[in-house]
């Protein structure tokens, strides 16, 4: 059994990349069960707390500054606990702004962390599917932010006059960044169509630059 325990550690420290994508990916299947509840909303708030915890470790692997990292993960964790316990809607737009800024900085420092190195490693190749999930995560918080300071950004053909949940937001931001399409969920306000477009521009441009090298390196290696 110990053994097994330090065969984990060694796994966990040589690809925490893969760590970091497993917890994004549960994050998928474990909002949409929970959304919308009192006590969905407890797990949730406790879920993104390990996300951030999670994140802001896998930085540390990268060029990023762990400093940085805390002084934007600490002050949305802190709002997440009081969201979570005090039930302080208000507090939503800035725990939102503060974590889609923590998910930006931390996609960036794993971009570094990619395009740093001459060959493509394992860790780097699970460091590209955590990366896309953290800009897709990142743009759904920022997404969330622009709705309540503009409410009706975004419509849906249910409950067109609804705010969009969390989930439908996640939705739209992974159509957007995949430039598979833009879903049942469509920005209509101009700021929400600005931020849609920068997302598909950025989701392009991850691709042909970030995965395109890691590809090749990968092939020049065979």
């Amino acid at each position: 059994m110990h053994f097994r325990h330090l065969r984990y550690l060694a796994l966990t420290r040589r690809h925490p990349s893969a760590i970091l994508l497993l917890v994004q990916l549960a994050g998928l299947l474990l909002y949409p069960l929970l959304d919308g509840t009192q006590t969905g909303r407890l797990i949730l708030s406790a879920f993104g707390v390990a996300v951030l915890v999670v994140t802001t470790r896998m930085v540390r692997s990268t060029p990023g500054l762990i400093w940085v990292s805390a002084c934007l993960a600490m002050p949305a964790i802190v709002l997440l606990v009081l969201q979570a316990l005090f039930d302080l809607p208000g507090l939503l737009p800035w725990s939102a702004g503060l974590e889609a800024l923590f998910y930006f900085y931390a996609a960036g420092s794993l971009v570094a962390y990619m395009m740093e190195d001459q060959r493509a490693t394992t860790d780097e190749l699970f460091a590209a599917g955590a990366t896309f999930t953290l800009l897709a995560w990142a743009f759904t918080y920022a997404f969330v932010v622009v709705q309540a300071l503009e409410p009706g950004s975004f419509m849906a053909a249910v409950n067109p006059d609804q705010p969009r949940s969390w989930t439908e937001l996640m939705f739209l931001s992974f159509a957007l960044l995949s430039s598979t399409g833009i879903g049942d969920v469509i920005p209509v306000r101009p700021l929400a169509r600005g931020l849609a477009s920068l997302e598909m521009l950025v989701g392009v441009m991850y691709l042909a630059v970030v995965v395109s090298r890691l590809v090749g390196l990968t092939l020049l290696k065979r």
